[in-house]
């Protein structure tokens, strides 16, 4: 069963970097995500290679590991990736589906065409941003 576009604003919104969009903003991001199934052992994202994707997991579960150590288990409403949508820096850990997944995806390519049109959620990114980056810079 394919979610509703409520069910997507939902999931979406507890991305740190829309923590500041407003319902009607979420709707537009929410809009350009696709819904896939795929099968165990896909590995989703891989340290050291180009971000192209977000991801929020729906069903199933997903190993995080980095440098090849296991690091987390996700399962479904767990994301990442979502740097990759504004970031050429590369991925910082591997996400490998340990059984078959469920994922929402957004592209890079459409969520900077999203933001060339709406200076307003690009606002309100490069805020989140800024808020998440300033611990870590002093």
């Amino acid at each position: 069963m394919r979610l509703g576009k409520n069910a997507k604003v939902e999931l979406i919104k507890r991305a740190p970097l829309f923590a500041n969009c407003s319902k009607k903003e979420l709707a537009e991001v929410a809009s350009l995500a696709d819904e896939l199934d795929l099968p165990e052992g896909r590995s989703l994202i891989r340290e050291g290679e180009r971000g192209r994707e977000f991801f929020v997991l729906l069903e199933g579960e997903a190993e995080v590991t980095k440098d090849g150590a296991p690091m987390a288990t996700m399962q479904g409403g767990d994301f990442f990736g979502e740097i990759a949508l504004v970031s050429d820096a590369p991925r910082t850990a591997t996400v490998t589906a340990t059984t078959p997944v469920r994922v929402l995806v957004v592209t890079d390519r459409a969520f900077r065409s999203l933001l060339e049109h709406s200076p307003q959620i690009q606002l309100k990114v490069l805020r989140a941003l800024a808020e998440r980056l300033a611990p870590t810079t002093l």
